[in-house]
């Protein structure tokens, strides 16, 4: 133990070690951040097809589903060696890109399940009610069943959230110099024998991470609560 704490202190007192769990801890959230933005303007865009009823979107309606199936159907670490080793294998192409993109595609055949899902949840009849009040199908849709849809996929969302940042962890296994990449170097360093501690470390990011967006979650979703107890 007080061997632990003797390497936990070199940790944090050496520079070197500092400025290496701090880039890689950025570059986490960096991928992360766009990741999931980008996941999610693609799921809301999947899930909105989905769930369109004019014919004219049949044949996007059937790519998407193959693409959610193939998607949900294969690990994400296969997928990440596709995209960096096959479809953007490309000389200087960024990595960081190639990261978000593997990343983000993935989200959004998760994000759309959940988008649609949630659009499903609103009671049929409220849309007809609207329609028979004589409002467009749009104005019916934005203002009466996304509200509700938002309302009870929140949770969902969240752990999609969290679920993309700790998967990132994997981008090491392409030689990117993440959080996990970082642990793992000083670990392996001269001064730091162990890798005890780094992982340590970087476990302790990751969760607080994690908890800061469970804590926006719950406080939104108590929010929402009072909005409908007042309704």
């Amino acid at each position: 133990m007080d061997n632990f704490f003797e390497k936990l202190v070199e940790l944090f007192t050496t520079p070197e070690y500092i400025d290496s769990l701090l880039h890689g801890f950025l570059l986490t959230l960096e991928i992360s951040f766009f990741a999931v933005l980008l996941g999610f303007l693609l799921g809301l865009i999947i899930a909105l097809t989905e769930t369109g009823k004019s014919k004219w979107l049949a044949p996007l309606r059937f790519i998407f589903r193959i693409y959610v199936t193939v998607i949900r159907g294969t690990p994400m670490a296969l997928q990440l060696f596709i995209m960096f080793f096959v479809i953007f294998a490309i000389r200087d192409f960024p990595q960081v890109i190639t990261a978000i993109l593997a990343f983000a595609f993935n989200s959004a055949a998760y994000s759309s399940e959940i988008i649609r899902g949630g659009i499903l949840s609103v009671d049929a009849g409220q849309t007809e009610a609207g329609l028979a009040l004589g409002l467009p199908y749009r104005t019916v849709f934005l203002k009466i069943v996304m509200p509700q849809a938002i309302k009870n996929i929140i949770p969902a969302l969240g752990n999609e959230v969290i679920t993309v940042i700790k998967e990132t962890a994997i981008v090491s296994m392409v030689g990117m110099y993440d959080l996990n990449m970082a642990a793992k170097d000083i670990g392996s360093g001269q001064n730091m024998a162990s890798y005890v501690v780094p992982m340590f470390t970087a476990a302790l990011f990751y969760l607080a991470v994690v908890y800061l967006i469970t804590f926006v979650i719950k406080r939104v979703e108590k929010r929402l609560r009072r909005s409908d107890v007042r309704a």
